[in-house]
């Protein structure tokens, strides 16, 4: 099937004479621990760089690839927020930061979920693993064949808690590249940020008190996620984001020697981040932005629309100008429920990709019957023949 293709130029705006993901060949500042990344979200681009590939414990940090996998889960239906997971004994005897789970104890998924995001709860963590693969041990299976997918070559995951495995032997193994890029695609999932970015909150009909492990949600603003990790072996672990007037950052930082460390890198990378970039608008949400004939529906053509705001971010230095090319099939066929994928929105700068969009079905389109599809054709037929 034939592309439409429609190019335009929105007026001028700044490039970032860096390649996406190039890294910065000196660091800012001074940075204590091991290992550090400061990403752009949207790009993907690597502002700050120390030591990123460095393989190292992650600790709870981990515990990102529990969230995503559920929240794959979650969009595919196999799982819903209200389905009740029963506390097995093994999930009840994680040591480290827990809800307190008991043995055969019934909780949400989404209290689970909440739990995981706030406190970095191990047993609720185990808990959920079991409910998504039946057992800890399938589950350690699906998180090393999603890393695999993801490209992240240098994490390998014995357990969904983070904690050292009993006994001595190899716990779990990243890099802040790893996490900065599995930190992106948790992002896909905002909802997430319903948990990690709360400051305060409870479990059990406000029996049970929770309160965020990290305190950059509290202290510092547009900070709402992602994940803490501490161990001895880990030393002090943070892979947080933060948004502020339309740019959104990933900053990562492993084995600090302390917390208060930890959370003064994170900040040093933020500040440094936000002043580097800008957010542009350059298309609002709902805009009509093509037309594509429609077979065997009740209308002849639906409008496609972009399902959100189209923000690119970009150096505020830069001066290049943004090109859109809007891309969709000519012909689509019925049944479209609102809101269906039929096409692309990209922004380039010097023709690199910066961002990507579905365009979707501004509305509805049921499929007609079979003597109006009959009717059409004939139509069409007609018309053909005496023009």
């Amino acid at each position: 099937m034939g592309k439409k293709t429609t190019s335009l130029v929105i007026l001028s705006i700044l490039l970032c004479t860096l390649g996406v993901r190039m890294v910065q060949a000196s660091l800012p500042f001074t940075i204590q621990s091991q290992s550090a990344i400061l990403m752009e979200t949207s790009s993907g681009e690597i502002l700050v760089d120390k030591d990123s590939t460095k393989p190292l414990p992650p600790a709870s940090v981990t515990k990102m690839m529990v969230m995503l996998l559920v929240m794959e889960a979650l969009e595919s239906g196999e799982i819903s927020l209200n389905d009740t997971v029963i506390a097995s004994p093994e999930a009840c005897r994680m040591g480290g930061s827990q809800i307190w789970l008991e043995p055969g104890e019934e909780m949400t998924v989404a209290d689970l979920m909440k739990a995981v995001g706030i406190v970095s709860a191990n047993d609720a963590s185990y808990a959920l693993a079991e409910y998504l693969a039946g057992s800890h041990d399938e589950f350690v299976k699906l998180m090393n064949k999603r890393a695999q997918e993801l490209g992240l070559k240098n994490t390998v995951y014995v357990n969904a808690t983070g904690l050292q495995p009993d006994g001595g032997g190899q716990g779990n193994i990243t890099t802040a590249y790893d996490q900065a890029i599995l930190a992106r695609e948790l992002l896909k999932y905002p909802a997430v940020l319903q948990w990690t970015g709360k400051w305060i909150d409870s479990l059990r009909g406000g029996e049970s008190f929770l309160r965020n492990t990290n305190n950059l949600v509290r202290f510092y603003e547009g900070c709402d996620g992602l994940k803490t990790g501490y161990t001895a072996e880990a030393g002090y672990c943070l892979v947080a984001t933060a948004q502020r007037n339309g740019v959104r950052l990933i900053a990562v930082v492993m084995k600090a020697p302390t917390s208060n460390v930890r959370n003064s890198e994170i900040t040093k990378l933020f500040n440094y981040g936000f002043s580097q970039f800008k957010a542009l608008k350059l298309v609002n949400s709902g805009q009509i932005l093509g037309r594509t004939k429609v077979t065997k529906g009740m209308v002849k053509e639906v409008d496609l629309i972009l399902p959100q705001d189209l923000t690119v971010v970009l150096k505020k230095d830069a001066q290049s100008k943004p090109e859109i090319q809007i891309n969709y099939p000519p012909k689509v066929r019925a049944p479209l429920p609102q809101g269906t994928p039929v096409g692309e929105i990209q922004v380039l700068v010097d023709g690199e990709v910066k961002v990507k969009m579905d365009l979707v079905t501004a509305t509805e389109v049921k499929e007609c019957g079979f003597f109006r599809f009959f009717f059409q054709t004939a139509q069409n037929l007609v018309r053909g023949f005496f023009h």
